[in-house]
């Protein structure tokens, strides 16, 4: 377990919603809308995250597959290029859901983490087994981040804290987590919005997009704030980004497919799905990430979100090995969708 729409067009900097008084949420006041009841987020025609009772049935329910202390990645520590200019897309895996994205002459971090746990605290919680891919100090100047919601393995203050200090990048994110990154880092630029809103970013739009998850950063604050994909479109095609999601029978990939058209690529997360009675309606299992893949229209995948933090309880490499599985049984050859490992570099082809 982890520790713990509106359409149109904004800019950096501008309001997305009207404000209207909620003393409830912590984090967001704005109108109700398709997938905002006024107080809290929800999945539209989706499901809520389980309870207390089944996180118990969960964690004394054993099976639960052994870990190694230390995972060696296959790939060196990367060394990225400064800038990656035209229609050229690099895609490097530092670890879980942080990959740097470069193309169109920009630097982009997705749900950026560094530190040793992805936990509040630094005694406790899942620990990483293998070293992030790319050292921090042999980062290129980050010029973007997208946030993609307050889980501790996807929004981390430390790394966040970092990044500001070193890079001052852009953050885009759902609504509601600008306050979080604000309470701690107060200069941080950061912009929120909300499903359907498109931004501006020098030479990119980034729209907000659906993504069937729910939020948390401890007991009391449990969808206050959204979660959200993000599609990043430049001159090179188009990216798809999920950072956590359930399969929700497909409807956001199709979704998504309608109103892009297709993708060169989809970044995928492919682990923390077991069991499947507990995490099936927030965490897709690599089955399901082909079977996305396909049903966007992507040409490539990135799958991400396996091999550094152990959150579930499936063996360390079996969502690796399960995507080459449905890869064969879906028909979709190997070299379209790789299971990336820290310190992976992908040239990434254009689209055919």
């Amino acid at each position: 377990m982890k520790w713990m729409g509106l359409g149109g067009l904004a800019t950096i900097g501008g309001a997305s919603v009207a404000a209207k008084a909620n003393a409830s949420n912590h984090y967001y006041t704005g109108p109700e809308s398709d997938h905002f009841d006024g107080t809290l987020f929800f999945n539209p025609d989706g499901h809520e995250p389980k309870g207390f009772r089944d996180l118990l049935r969960w964690q004394f329910g054993g099976g639960k597959a052994r870990w190694p202390a230390e995972r060696e990645s296959p790939f060196a520590a990367a060394k990225p290029e400064p800038r990656v200019d035209g229609d050229r897309l690099v895609v490097t895996m530092v670890g879980h859901a942080t990959l740097l994205v470069q193309t169109a002459g920009l630097n982009i971090l997705t749900d950026p983490v560094w530190s040793p746990r992805a936990s509040p605290v630094g005694f406790a919680g899942p620990k990483r087994i293998t070293p992030p891919g790319v050292a921090f100090d042999d980062l290129p100047p980050i010029d973007l981040v997208l946030l993609s919601h307050n889980h501790y393995d996807h929004l981390d203050i430390a790394t966040l804290r970092r990044l500001h200090q070193a890079h001052d990048p852009q953050i885009i994110t759902p609504l509601g987590n600008d306050t979080i990154v604000h309470r701690e880092i107060a200069a941080m630029r950061v912009a929120a919005h909300d499903w359907g809103e498109t931004v501006r970013f020098r030479d990119v739009a980034v729209d907000l997009e659906p993504a069937h998850h729910w939020s948390a950063r401890g007991a009391g604050d449990r969808r206050m704030a959204l979660w959200s994909a993000f599609v990043v479109s430049s001159q090179g095609g188009k990216i798809y980004v999920v950072g956590d999601t359930g399969f929700h029978g497909g409807r956001n990939y199709r979704a998504a497919a309608e109103k892009h058209g297709g993708f060169r690529l989809a970044i995928l997360p492919i682990g923390a799905y077991e069991p499947r009675w507990f995490m099936e309606h927030q965490h897709q299992n690599p089955r399901e990430a082909v079977e996305g893949m396909r049903l966007a229209n992507a040409a490539y995948a990135a799958g991400h979100h396996w091999g550094v933090f152990r959150l579930t309880d499936e063996p360390v490499d079996e969502p690796r090995d399960h995507l080459q599985a449905a890869l064969e049984a879906q028909g979709v050859g190997r070299e379209r969708f790789r299971a990336m490992q820290p310190g992976e570099a992908w040239d990434v082809p254009m689209a055919p």
